[in-house]
């Protein structure tokens, strides 16, 4: 559905009236379209004394044909990009100031703010005060960033320096347009290598990829941006979508699957589908579900059982047949879509908001667990998303949804979908565990 309020903004009448009234004037994100620059400007990059990334980072920019300045200029920035491993003592945290504080109003259209740091969790004393300062830091200047500029904290194990590449290329390109305010951990437990794919074009070249939940909306984008990375899609949908599922593999090159599952044999029907047909699969994706909502003392036992089955339980046993019969490869890929109700809650939500919370506790579980097995959990929580689903909503609180973050508008579902392709990529094959928010950062929950 269109933003009628954002296209009023760039009106003659609403450019006079928006800044005059002072109204939200979301920018109109710079999304990703193939062949064009990683970033809009150089990227300037600095370093805390001692920091043990400057120079690995250094080196993977050049590698995706970012310019990198390492002093100030007199010119505008795609990029910020400080490295703050360094940073061993609050009084420190200085360091942050005297680099952003010069050139943070030097930040282009739609350009990124990024600080590297040291999980705090592996950090001891003084340390680990210091680089769990960082988060308050960062979410804070993507709240004061303009023009459709993000800031992320991305937390870097030791051992993990050469691990960060598809994360920053993700981060640092128009394909992270709605991801903001976010802290992602790149970690080292159970990878003992980190392919880098044969190209970055099409990172999922020879995969095989399911995609849940796939007929329309967000899951049909999903579906469209791995096809467009080379996958080969398995779309499955309910056979009462049969018809835009089929649509939708035929327009990708994929093929469509048929298949309810919250069905007792669902699992096992799904395991053997794969495997004969496609030798396993690399890449699967929970985005199916379903909402039943209705206010906690409104909602019969069926609406709850319904949302629970479909949003969480059929993915715990899917996973679990997956992961018996071997049927996910070496290296694959578990991606849940959760929600920012979730995280936040929401009211008339109480079995959506469980189910979705409960697919955060499903990556927390299984991620140890998927390391040891070579692969990596990860899930996505989205805001608002323009979708039909969100084009039902009554009139105030939908324009509330879009305008209550930080890029004052509601996401794509190219917004997700491409966070999902990064988890995807065979480069990530650090990042386990991580819950990332697309939701422009939202000024709801965490």
């Amino acid at each position: 559905m269109a933003d009628r309020y954002q296209q009023f903004t760039k009106t003659p009448v609403g450019k006079f009236l928006v800044p005059k009234l002072g109204l939200p004037n979301p920018a109109t994100l710079r999304r990703y379209r193939p062949g064009q620059p990683a970033l809009d400007g150089p990227a300037l990059l600095g370093a805390a004394p001692g920091g043990r990334l400057e120079k690995t980072v250094r080196g993977q920019l050049g590698e995706a044909g970012i310019e990198v300045l390492g002093a100030p200029a007199d010119q505008r920035y795609g990029a910020l990009v400080f490295d703050a491993t360094g940073i061993t003592d609050p009084a420190q945290l200085r360091e942050l100031y005297l680099f952003f504080h010069p050139v943070i109003r030097k930040t282009g259209y739609c350009g990124r703010v990024l600080v590297l740091g040291t999980p705090p969790e592996l950090a001891e004393g003084r340390e680990r005060i210091a680089q769990r300062a960082l988060e308050g830091f960062v979410r804070s200047v993507g709240k004061e960033l303009k023009r459709g500029a993000t800031a992320q904290l991305v937390y870097v194990a030791p051992g993990a320096e050469n691990a960060t590449e598809s994360t920053l290329r993700f981060l640092l390109s128009a394909k992270s347009a709605f991801v903001d305010g976010q802290v992602i951990r790149i970690g080292t437990k159970g990878i003992p290598d980190v392919p880098a794919p044969q190209s970055w074009e099409r990172p999922l070249a020879g995969k095989v990829a399911l995609v849940t939940g796939a007929s329309r909306g967000i899951g049909a984008a999903i579906a469209e941006v791995f096809a467009r990375d080379g996958a080969h899609v398995v779309a499955l949908d309910i056979p009462a979508q049969g018809a835009e599922l089929s649509e939708v593999a035929n327009r990708i090159g994929g093929s469509a699957l048929q298949l309810d599952i919250t069905a007792a044999d669902a699992p096992a029907k799904l395991a053997g589908h794969l495997r004969e047909r496609h030798g396993g699969v690399d890449i699967v994706v929970h985005n199916a579900g379903i909402t039943r909502d209705k206010t906690l003392g409104n909602l019969n036992q069926g609406g709850w059982d319904a949302v629970i089955t479909v949003n969480l339980a059929a993915q715990l046993a899917i996973n679990d047949r997956l992961l018996a019969d071997k049927v996910l490869r070496e290296n694959g890929r578990i991606v849940g879509v959760s929600s920012i109700a979730g995280i936040a809650g929401n009211v008339g939500q109480t079995n959506y908001a469980t189910s979705k919370a409960g697919v955060i506790g499903m990556v927390d579980e299984s991620a140890p667990r998927l390391a040891e097995y070579g692969a990596t959990i990860n899930a996505v929580a989205p805001g608002f998303i323009e979708t039909k689903m969100t084009a039902a909503v009554p009139l105030f609180i939908r324009e509330a949804g879009r305008r209550l973050s930080s890029l004052g508008q509601g996401g794509l579902p190219v917004d997700v979908a491409e966070t999902i392709a990064w988890y995807a990529n065979p480069a990530s094959a650090a990042v386990n565990g991580n819950v990332v928010r697309v939701c422009g950062q939202a000024l709801l929950g965490a």
